[in-house]
């Protein structure tokens, strides 16, 4: 404190002098500083005749700017500097004013000295100037006598901020085993002083602690390494102490400090490591396949992802019983069973395991092997345990009808145990509620009770009961599953009717036909077959049979050179034997036919007669040819039935001429009651007739010769309607189903145009129709409905009579 005082001091020494060394100067001021000098010249003459007469005289400015010291202590205002003009001149005329920053409240000027002072202590970093306005004024008439002018007083910067870390405490990291030099982080300090003024903003760095771990650059703050390989395992968090001083470090500056905290990452140096070299493990008998029997550990130094183990059992005696995984959260390695354990069969087990980084780092592969082995060994407990089976399940076949008493199995269950206790066997009566089968407690025999049908039950699901002797609460049960089989009822048979052929260029052991057989029976899958030839037929020396044992065989030729000219068809005679209870067999007999072939066994013709045709047709011209005679038969069939179906449109479908309309239908005919068949306006209204109209249904095989001429009487037209009954009766070549056709013929002597003879209706006398009635039953309808309109014009005409 003392020096900080004695420097102040000496500085406002310095000062004071300039300031009383320019007041000295013979010039003619305003103001003086001690930078420069800057000449204006304006003048103010003396008053004449009551009215100012201006002039421009020389005047003489010292004029740049005013220091005053930040942080002043002492008890009197501290002097900053003195104004003046050359128009004062002593006597007490002329007035200083002072305006601008801080005027009056901070610096304060004397009226008629012009010195200017500072009331109170000014600290640069809160404000580094200030800008003031000066003038000189009559002290009378308050007349400026020069122009107001402006001036600035800065501030003059002292050493009293320390630097400061802004953004401290510091946190940072580097990895452990760093070489020396290796960066960690920087710091940065602030001082508030004038960096353009002497060093009191010149920051240096020192460390103050953390020696000799880390070093700083005391220019730049840059902090790293100093010392190498160190060891997150030994030492992980470092605090570090930096140090900022300005004045470039030298005695007097401020300092600074801040804290660092370092720590080491972790990489992969260290491997893991079992606590002991031999791990003893007891596991029951009874212990579940996929359960974990047991926990070992190798402990890595490291952590996070580099102290992550991978264990292995090493090939040897343990490897197909026992697995070992890794439990992620806390790196043991689980024992894992992987196949059932038999106390009777093994009691020990040894094997190792090894643990074994599962990432590595490869700049500290030098340090050796990142992994480690141990030894486990495990010792089976016996356990009492149930009896076991000697098969999971049992299957057993019965055929039907078998006598009770029959035994058709048994089963066999023992004890694994030590002790070795006998087994008793009993059948769960809930499996067999009818009790259809009964088993010997000591031997597992399982035999029938009773006759069993398998068209009522075909399959039987029983539960068999094992219990140990010595200890009845251990048991174990097994699924017997027993078959009712159907009696063998058919014999087997061929599968088909082969068709087999022989090549005339055949060889001898040369398989031609492979055929099966078939059986009624049921089950068809477990069906099996076997072949042979027939007693009768051993001496054979075309061909004989060949039993291929999967249900199958073939026929294998004896000899060669078979010719169709000496024998074109043998019969083979084949015996069929099933395996069902009781065995069934058979004989059938297969056809074999002397054929013609081609060199590679495709077959040619199997005719006789074939072999006395020319052989000049190959295989495909036979087929073209035949191809164009089926297609020739296919136009010649389109052909006809197109015709036909043109003459049947042509018959039926023209309605221009209404007598020789043929009304046609689906139905039987309805006889004489049947009056709805036809319209009977069409013979009651016919139209102009034509001579020579024949039927259009029929086509005319003769021309008949012109119509005679009729008369009036009834006698021709009887003769005219039975000439056309018996023209339809013995034309054979008439529709089968019912038609009506109407004439028409000119009256004898009449004037008029031709009439018919339905419509000649208005004569005096009435006609008798009942004669139509003789002529069969196709008029009989028609007599009927001209007798009833010949009664209706009689009745009609009688009344108009009447009136």
């Amino acid at each position: 404190m003392l020096t900080r005082n004695c420097l102040l001091l000496f500085l406002w020494i310095l000062v004071n002098e300039d300031l009383v060394f320019s007041s000295r100067a013979p010039s003619s001021s305003l103001g003086r500083s001690r930078a420069g000098r800057e000449h204006a010249r304006s003048s103010v003459g003396p008053v004449r005749n009551g009215a100012a007469r201006f002039q421009r005289v020389k005047r003489g400015w010292v004029w740049n700017q005013f220091f005053v010291l930040e942080e002043y202590m002492g008890s009197d205002p501290q002097y900053v500097g003195k104004l003046h003009t050359d128009l004062d001149r002593g006597d007490s005329s002329v007035k200083y004013t002072l305006s601008g920053d801080g005027a009056g409240s901070i610096f304060t000027i004397d009226q008629t000295t012009g010195d200017i002072h500072a009331l109170r202590s000014l600290d640069r970093e809160e404000k580094p100037y200030y800008t003031l306005r000066a003038q000189a004024v009559d002290i009378i008439t308050n007349i400026p006598l020069e122009p107001e002018s402006e001036f600035v007083i800065k501030v003059q910067d002292i050493n009293d901020n320390e630097p400061k870390f802004l953004d401290g405490p510091y946190t940072a990291s580097v990895p452990e085993m760093s070489p020396v030099g290796t960066y960690v982080t920087q710091v940065t300090a602030t001082d508030a002083d004038d960096p353009t003024y002497g060093n009191s903003a010149r920051v240096v760095y020192s460390i103050l602690h953390g020696q000799p771990y880390f070093s700083v650059d005391p220019k730049t703050g840059v902090i790293k390494t100093a010392l190498p390989n160190m060891d997150r395992e030994v030492k992980e968090k470092y605090q570090v102490l930096i140090q900022a001083k300005d004045m470039g470090g030298q005695l007097g500056g401020l300092a600074g400090t801040t804290i660092v905290n370092i720590s080491l990452s972790d990489v992969n140096d260290n491997p893991p490591r079992f606590s002991k070299s031999f791990f003893h493990v007891r596991v029951p008998e009874s212990s579940a396949v996929g359960s974990a029997v047991g926990r070992i550990k190798a402990h890595d130094l490291d952590i996070g992802r580099n102290a992550e183990v991978e264990y292995t059992i090493v090939p040897g005696d343990g490897g197909a019983m026992f697995d070992i995984t890794t439990n992620e959260h806390n790196q043991e390695g689980i024992i894992i069973l992987k196949r059932p354990l038999d106390y009777e069969g093994k009691k020990i087990y040894t094997f190792k395991v090894e643990a074994a980084n599962a990432h590595l780092d490869p700049r500290f592969q030098s340090f050796g092997a990142f992994k480690d082995t141990a030894t486990v060994k495990i010792n089976v407990l016996d356990v009492d345990e149930p009896p076991v089976f000697n098969k999971p399940s049992y299957v057993m076949d019965v055929y039907e009808d078998t006598p009770a008493g029959t035994i058709i199995g048994a089963v066999t269950a023992q004890d694994l145990d030590a002790s070795s206790s006998p087994v008793r066997y009993s059948i769960d009566w809930k499996s067999d509620l009818d009790s259809n089968f009964d088993i010997d407690p000591v031997e597992g025999t399982i035999s029938t009770n009773e006759l069993l049908d398998r068209e009522n039950i075909a399959q039987h699901n029983i539960s068999i009961v094992a219990t140990k002797l010595n200890s009845p609460v251990l048991t174990s049960r097994v699924a017997v599953t027993v078959h009712v089989l159907d009696i063998n009822e058919f014999p087997p048979e061929l599968a088909s009717s082969y068709e087999t052929f022989v090549c005339e260029n055949a060889k001898v052991g040369q398989v031609i036909q492979i055929f099966s057989a078939k059986d009624q029976d049921l089950p068809s899958s477990g069906q099996q077959f076997s072949f042979r030839t027939s007693k009768d037929d051993v001496k054979n020396k075309n061909f004989t049979i060949r039993d291929f044992g999967n249900n199958t065989a073939g026929i294998i030729t004896k000899r060669s050179g078979f010719r169709r000219r000496l024998q074109e068809i043998y019969f083979l005679p084949v015996v069929i034997d099933d395996n069902g209870y009781p065995p069934k067999s058979s004989t059938g007999t297969l056809t074999i036919r002397v054929c013609g072939c081609e060199l590679d066994g495709s077959l040619l013709t199997c005719s006789a007669e074939a072999i006395f045709l020319p052989v000049g047709l190959s295989t495909g011209a036979l087929i073209a040819i035949l191809l164009c005679i089926i297609i020739l038969l296919v136009i010649v069939v389109l052909y006809v039935g197109l015709r036909r179906q043109k003459k049947k449109e042509t018959l039926m479908s023209s309605k221009e001429d209404i007598r020789d309309n043929v009304i046609h239908y689906d139905d039987e005919g309805g006889g004489e009651e049947d009056t709805h068949a036809f319209d009977m306006g069409t013979l009651r209204n016919p139209k102009v007739i034509k001579d020579n109209l024949f039927r259009r249904d029929v086509k005319p095989e003769m021309k008949r010769g012109p119509r005679p001429p009729v008369s009036q009487d009834s006698a021709d037209i009887q003769d005219f309607i039975s000439q056309r009954l018996k023209e339809h009766d013995t034309d054979n070549s008439a529709p089968p189903y019912d038609s009506l056709a109407t004439y028409a013929y000119e009256g004898d002597g009449s004037l008029a145009e031709s009439l018919s003879s339905i419509e000649s209706l208005a004569l005096d006398f009435e006609d008798d129709y009942d004669y139509l009635s003789d002529w069969g039953p196709r008029f009989k309808t028609l007599a009927g409905i001209f007798g009833e309109q010949s009664e209706t014009q009689s009745n009609s005409t009688n009344m108009e009579n009447t009136h």
